[in-house]
């Protein structure tokens, strides 16, 4: 079973898909059913990823677990082979659990082609844990490209009164980056052809390679365009917040749990462990680090210029996301597990924050915020599961979004003090503008008749917050069995960009409780 568990994770949505293609669309209830059992089952087949999961490896163990290895196209040196680590570990719980909840969340929300609609959130499924478990770039390349399709007609179909237009530029923004990418993989693909004399895709074989610093460089930027526009860093952001906009509730959840985390996943796998000279090259460094902060100062200020109540959660992303490239470009175990870290924070903080503005459009159809106020009254239990959600995206201590963002900012502090100075400012405005949004929906009194009458959230609605609101606050209290995850993936990146780091080299790590386990586990290596 352990031999071929990856692939039953990565399938098993697409087997729903399969059968739920048989099913008549004007039964629109089986279908709705069938959906949520698919996806459930998806969830499902990947606990066992978490209990056989082996956080202390012995030295044969180190790297890759539940590998599955295949030929596929010899004749290009394409193989279909898989493998989780820590880092992916986490990113693909984090994609089964939100996929659910995503699906869940679309129950009454999708009345028109219910049948394609979901299908293309199982298909999309597929495609997103197809990007975490791949260890070939040509696997990795297909399942990346494959993403598109789905959130293109998610957006396309079922989005808003611009959708058009939101999912033709996310498509042509994420296609062009992916077309970058795809020269960078190919340069690697004939670099190592000529040193080694076979073709592979593999990325533990492409490691190999011999490259100077400039064409690593060129590389690193090849790549650079693709994963930040997936993320996305300053100034490629621009899509983010149309796509956002016009999205379904479940299409906005889905885009900012997961497929942002796309891009920084692509710089922790491929960008520093293929190019490890470029990756720590000053002025790249410098120049991500910047990029970063920018992104995570102007996502907060233009989040507290916001009207529309999902655009203002949409700008926030940005400036989430740039603490989590900040994290990976410190380039030490505080700032690279603290991003990591972050990731799942944001997917958890900001897909809740999405699902309570669906459950609100659900009612009242208008996004605008100037239209609420005092819902606290009117909508108890929805004010108590916002509250929650924004304290978790402000970084409450004891919530999530606390342990991800100290450990970044420790990290970011460790490589410059200057970086971690300009970074918490982007604490500060988000505690601004989420707080603020609260105090002009939630609190106050009744402002708009039309809001007297608004049901409170239902079972179901409550149901799909329950089990973030359970991880927000595990992470939030007892965050050591995932920095216990994330252990040998980040000393093994820091030892391959940084390999003096751990034999004195570097500058010791802060000393937070878990992470000086990392530098504890490089030290024994």
């Amino acid at each position: 079973m352990d031999q071929h568990l990856l692939s039953i994770v990565l399938f098993t949505p697409l087997a729903g898909l399969a059968i739920l293609l048989l099913i008549p669309s004007r039964n629109k209830d089986l279908i709705r059913v069938w959906a949520n059992l698919a996806a459930f089952a998806g969830f499902l087949v990947s606990l066992p990823l978490v209990t056989r999961f082996q956080t202390v490896q012995a030295p044969s163990l180190r790297g890759f677990q539940f590998e599955e290895h295949a030929d596929w196209i010899p004749t290009l040196g394409a193989h279909y082979h898989l493998g989780l680590d820590g880092i992916s570990l986490l990113l693909v719980m984090l994609t089964t659990l939100m996929g659910f909840i995503a699906v869940l969340c679309s129950w009454s929300a999708i009345q028109d082609r219910v049948k394609e609609y979901y299908a293309m959130f199982l298909l999309l499924q597929t495609g997103m844990i197809g990007v975490f478990l791949s260890l070939d770039f040509f696997l990795f390349y297909i399942f990346w490209e494959l993403v598109l399709v789905p959130m293109y007609f998610i957006i396309g179909v079922w989005g808003g009164p611009r959708k058009l237009y939101a999912a033709i530029k996310f498509f042509l923004y994420t296609l062009a980056g992916s077309v970058l990418m795809l020269l960078g993989i190919l340069t690697l693909y004939f670099q190592h052809y000529s040193q080694f004399h076979f073709y592979t895709f593999e990325i533990s074989e492409l490691m190999k390679t011999n490259l100077t610093l400039g064409l690593q460089q060129w590389v690193f930027w090849a790549f650079f365009i693709g994963f930040a526009i997936k993320v996305p860093m300053f100034p490629f952001h621009t899509w983010l917040p149309d796509a956002h906009v016009e999205a379904p509730t479940a299409g906005s959840v889905i885009l900012a749990a997961v497929l942002l985390k796309m891009g920084t996943y692509g710089f922790l796998r491929f960008s520093l462990p293929l190019l490890p000279k470029a990756s720590a090259d000053q002025t790249i460094v410098q120049i991500l680090a910047i990029l970063s902060i920018v992104g995570i100062i102007y996502g907060a200020l233009v989040s507290l210029m916001q009207a529309d109540w999902k655009k203002l959660v949409a700008y926030s992303s940005v400036s989430h996301l740039g603490f989590c490239t900040l994290g990976i470009f410190s380039l030490n175990p505080n700032g690279i597990a603290g991003s990591v870290l972050q990731q799942i924070n944001h997917g958890i903080s900001t897909g809740m924050l999405f699902m309570v503005i669906g459950v609100i459009y659900e009612r009242r159809h208008t996004r605008e915020i100037a239209e609420y106020g005092g819902l606290a009254h009117v909508m108890p239990t929805f004010a108590k599961i916002f509250a929650f959600a924004m304290l978790s995206s402000v970084g409450l201590p004891l919530l999530n979004g606390f342990v991800g963002e100290f450990t970044i900012l420790q990290g970011a502090f460790e490589a410059s003090r200057v970086w971690a100075a300009f970074a918490v400012t982007g604490v500060i405005l988000g505690a601004a503008y989420l707080l603020w949004l609260y105090q002009r929906t939630m609190l106050g009194q009744v402002t708009n008749g039309k809001n007297l009458t608004i049901p409170d959230m239902n079972f179901r609605e409550i149901a799909t917050f329950v089990p973030l609101i359970a991880w927000a606050l595990w992470i939030g209290i007892y965050p050591q069995p995932f920095f216990d995850v994330l252990r040998q993936p980040v000393v093994q990146i820091v030892e391959r960009v940084r390999p003096n780091y751990f034999s004195g080299g570097g500058p010791q790590l802060a000393h937070l409780p878990a992470p000086p386990a990392l530098a504890q586990a490089g030290g024994g290596q």
